[in-house]
């Protein structure tokens, strides 16, 4: 069931990469042939307000590059993925490997989580009490790319703490 999970959200993860790619050449098109707005509507849309234009193709660039980035880190956290130097530990024994990560995770992790996830969430509590949007005709509603730290933070301080349960267990 786990493995369909991570399967099914790293496939999705990877259709948004086509899309922020595919609008990447739209905003480079567009620009070329100086259209501006793209799309107009009679009514607000969530997120878009009432046209789409160059500033709202490249917000939604940069929106999309943090949730392809972020939210996936936990994931990868939890695959035992992520970048670390594996030089310095590779050849030691289990055990000290355990010990080794299991200080990392509590000298370095814990102590970022620790700010980290307050700073984040009052970031995007600040735009959701503002209704934020972009001063430059780009994306309303920007509280909602907001929330998406304080989440993706929250998954992987959740995938950091995991690991460390077992890291106290494997460094006895």
């Amino acid at each position: 069931m786990q493995a369909r999970v991570t399967d099914l959200g790293l496939r999705a993860l990877s259709y948004a990469l086509l899309v922020l790619m595919g609008l990447i050449v739209l905003q480079v098109l567009f620009s070329a042939v100086d259209l501006n707005p793209v799309a107009t509507f009679q009514a607000a849309w969530p997120l878009l307000g009432k046209a789409i234009t160059l500033n709202s193709l490249l917000d939604a660039q940069w929106h999309l590059l943090v949730i392809i980035g972020l939210m996936p880190a936990g994931l990868v956290w939890l695959m035992d993925r992520h970048v670390r130097v594996d030089f310095f530990y590779q050849r030691r024994a289990l055990r000290w490997q355990a010990r080794t990560n299991l200080l990392g995770n509590l000298a370095f992790a814990a102590p970022f989580f620790v700010m980290a996830l307050q700073a984040s969430w009052n970031f995007a509590a600040r735009a959701w009490a503002s209704d934020e949007g972009s001063r430059n005709a780009g994306l309303n509603d920007l509280w909602l790319i907001k929330a998406v730290l304080p989440i993706g933070l929250a998954l992987l301080a959740l995938a950091v703490l995991i690991e460390t349960v077992r890291l106290i267990r494997d460094a006895r």
